[in-house]
């Protein structure tokens, strides 16, 4: 899921586990997968430019006060969405189709360059 980018990232060494303390299993999870948790966090630093407390509450990952993360399920639901609706099974949107590395995706592409260089 959302995995449209290399999966050989390492985490951050020395950060907060999965769960936000240290040595148990990922906690309120409502999306998500656990075994799928890590590579999907990975691929959303990427697809957003932004480090885990873009939508993260330091040190308590679990917390729901960063609205960030509220729209973060949102999104994911909304890709989930898109992509169930292709008939032949396949991952073809994913955060990055969007985002590509910015935490606003451009809604317009940029506007062009005038001839003359002006």
């Amino acid at each position: 899921m959302l995995l449209l980018l290399p999966l050989c990232a390492q985490p951050p060494q020395g950060g907060p586990p999965q769960g936000g303390r240290k040595g148990g299993p990922p906690k309120n999870l409502q999306i998500l997968k656990a075994e799928n948790l890590m590579p999907a966090m990975r691929s959303f630093t990427v697809a957003l430019g932004q480090q885990c407390n873009f939508c993260h509450v330091q040190g308590d990952r679990a917390s729901d006060d960063n609205p960030k993360k509220v729209v973060a399920r949102h999104m994911i639901e909304m890709v989930q969405h898109i992509n169930a609706n292709f008939p032949d099974g396949k991952e073809h949107v994913t955060c990055y189709t969007c985002h590509r590395g910015a935490a606003e995706p451009l809604t317009a592409p940029p506007a062009a360059a005038t001839p003359g260089g002006n």
